[in-house]
């Protein structure tokens, strides 16, 4: 298994930090705009794209700030991968951005990129936020 790149990516949101978090923590919200079904039992995240599904684990969720889940899949080859969706508030402006990081294979992090950007793209569109 060859070793995956981190990569980490910002987007300005104009919306407020809790309704974001309603939108990247919930499976009502993440079918929103991330997958075309989501549902959670705990831990474990399902996640339903065109007849493909991906389960993930959550590792991290801290009320109106993240979520940081894992894939099953990358669960057994190694655990330090992850995927974290981080709201971020600039203390003087107040703007709000949400931090992507995330891991791909050398070749695809260019890929990866292109769909958090397509994905976050339809989530300011459900946000009203375009």
């Amino acid at each position: 298994m060859s070793e995956k790149t981190k990569y980490e990516l910002e987007f300005p949101i104009q919306v407020s930090p809790n309704l974001l978090y309603q939108y990247i923590s919930t499976p009502s919200g993440l079918s929103e705009w991330f997958a075309d079904n989501v549902n959670s039992r705990g831990e474990v995240y399902t996640f339903i794209w065109e007849g493909s599904e991906e389960q993930a684990k959550l590792l991290t969720k801290k009320s109106d700030e993240k979520i940081k889940l894992r894939w099953l899949a990358d669960e057994e080859d190694d655990e330090s991968y992850f995927f974290e969706m981080r709201i971020q508030v600039d203390e003087i402006t107040k703007d709000v951005s949400l931090m992507i990081t995330d891991y791909a294979e050398d070749d695809e992090v260019e890929e990866g990129k292109m769909l958090w950007e397509n994905m976050i793209s339809e989530l300011k569109q459900v946000l009203g936020s375009a």
